[in-house]
């Protein structure tokens, strides 16, 4: 089983952004999951992307939180992801 990989698109001195990594540590004591957090202010193409959207949560590749990231909405995401295996 491969393990979930979450990944946070994030830039610098936003605190949304800020407040979505501490509710994603603060997961990391629930659930296994590798975090990977990409700063999007170093490619023009993700600043295009998600520069509006940021902070944006995707769990193993699928986008599941923007903007103000719901703690229980990524939990049960996570919980849909264990029920399957």
């Amino acid at each position: 089983m491969q393990p979930t990989i979450i990944t946070l698109y994030s830039r610098v001195h936003c605190h949304l952004c800020e407040d979505a990594k501490q509710t994603l540590l603060e997961l990391k004591n629930d659930w296994n999951f590798i975090l990977n957090e990409v700063d999007i202010e170093k490619s023009d193409e993700l600043t295009e992307q998600y520069g509006l959207m940021i902070p944006v949560v995707l769990v193993d590749g699928e986008e599941v939180g923007f903007g103000r990231i719901n703690k229980f909405d990524i939990s049960n995401r996570l919980q849909e992801k264990n029920e399957v295996f």
